[in-house]
């Protein structure tokens, strides 16, 4: 049985516009964040959606709810889906970084992975919390749990999930998920869309990304 995983990054946070590291700062949503949320709300509302997660942090759940509340769905937090934490990046941009720990970025640029940011979360760990999550859900989904049954269904059939996350461990779980290596993220997936939609099929352990950064658009077909 397949089950569809749409991951979405959050709306614009309130240090988006100076392109700050947010990683374990909670940090709130801007006015544009709150629309890019509710068009993704909009677009919830008809997707035939069987379930709504979200990471615990701030900016996620102001996401997450309208979807949750316009699909008819209970909005489900779970803390594996933090993002990662940058450690001393954190508010910083890479201008600052760069000024005040040029060695650490440079070294960050080379190799994100194998040199994360000092005092940062080892982007690996990451990945091993996404993982486990979305083990968790495809059980929780395979048994007919609130995992991958709702409204969107009637329970049957396979599910479509929508999980609210973060731009680098989304970016960071799609390297594992489709086997590119883990220090590529920045390079395979350069940019991920606030409240862009990123769907993968999940059929029998061999994931398949069906779309990236695709807009929630007003009035077409989810």
């Amino acid at each position: 049985m397949s089950l569809n995983v749409i991951f979405v990054r959050h709306g614009e946070s309130v240090w988006h516009g100076e392109n700050r590291y947010a990683g374990a700062t909670d940090i709130d949503l801007t006015d544009h964040g709150r629309d890019q949320a509710a068009a993704l709300a909009d677009w919830a509302a008809q997707a035939g959606l069987t379930a709504v997660w979200s990471s615990p942090m701030l900016r996620c759940r102001q996401t997450a709810a309208d979807s949750a509340a316009r699909a008819g769905l209970p909005l489900r937090l779970d803390p594996r889906l933090r993002e990662l934490d940058f450690g001393v990046a954190e508010g910083l941009t890479r201008a600052e970084m760069r000024e005040r720990m040029p060695e650490a970025v440079a070294s960050f640029e080379a190799d994100p992975v194998a040199s994360h940011f000092p005092e940062g979360e080892d982007p690996a760990a990451v990945v091993e919390r996404y993982v486990a999550f979305l083990t968790d859900l495809r059980a929780e989904h395979d048994a007919g749990g609130q995992g991958g049954g709702g409204r969107g269904n009637g329970g049957q059939g396979g599910g479509r999930i929508l999980v609210v996350a973060h731009s680098t461990a989304i970016r960071l779980t799609l390297c594992r998920l489709l086997d590119l290596p883990l220090s590529d993220y920045r390079r395979r997936f350069p940019r991920l869309a606030n409240c862009a939609l990123n769907e993968l099929v999940l059929s029998d352990g061999t994931p398949s990304l069906l779309t990236l950064n695709r807009p929630v658009t007003p009035g077409v077909p989810a």
